[in-house]
């Protein structure tokens, strides 16, 4: 029964537009964040793999964001006094948008970058979850970036605040999806860490023990 269920829910998505479901199933994502926050627990940290924060220092942006939509909350709810099922429904909006940005901020927290024994997982709240095979890094350095021009061909930036500390040059490209579905090829990777130094040290060591020989540098 259960699985005719399933096989029925699947066939209803299969009439959803594509950017709709991923749009659906990235703000289930974020609800999932805010549930793993709350628990103080980490998606995809398995056991002999490492999680690389992104987001220190970021949490203070996202509270104040979510602080302007409580005070915008109530002051709709003064101007729609008049109008109650008006009142209802933009109030349900707000609160909604409230919880989206607070699970936001929970997804950069608790989807960290991964490093395991054979790939590096870069990602960026529930957005973007992008495996790199070890054996696929070309170069790995240390470099700080600012991202205020458009990315070139083949080039993916992950930044946070405007920047980005890690570069990866791959030997092979591997392909990104965006929220809506578009996919390209990338082989320049440009992405923050809270602790480049030590993730770049980290690459390097478990390249150097599988007998790989990335390049990196430090700028």
């Amino acid at each position: 029964m259960a699985g005719r269920g399933a096989a029925a829910v699947r066939r209803a998505l299969t009439v959803v537009p594509v950017p709709v479901r991923r749009l659906i199933g990235h703000e289930l994502r974020v609800l999932m964040s805010l549930g793993l926050w709350i628990a103080r627990r980490s998606h995809g940290v398995a056991a002999g793999e490492r999680g690389y924060g992104y987001a220190r220092g970021h949490g203070a942006v996202m509270y104040g964001f979510a602080f302007v939509c409580v005070i915008e909350t109530f002051a709709m709810a003064v101007l729609l006094r008049d109008w109650p099922a008006v009142e209802r429904a933009v109030l349900f909006l707000d609160v909604y948008t409230v919880v989206l940005v607070i699970g936001m901020y929970a997804a950069w927290v608790t989807r960290p970058h991964v490093l395991g024994p054979t790939e590096l997982r870069l990602r960026r709240g529930a957005l973007v979850d992008l495996r790199i095979p070890l054996a696929d890094i070309a170069a790995v350095r240390r470099e700080l970036r600012a991202t205020a021009d458009k990315p070139g061909e083949g080039e993916l930036r992950l930044d946070m605040g405007s920047q980005t500390s890690v570069t990866l040059e791959l030997a092979a490209p591997v392909r990104h999806t965006t929220l809506l579905g578009r996919s390209r090829t990338v082989r320049t990777i440009h992405f923050h860490a809270d602790e480049p130094d030590r993730l770049v040290r980290e690459i390097r060591d478990i390249m150097a023990r599988s007998g790989r020989r990335g390049s990196v540098m430090r700028e």
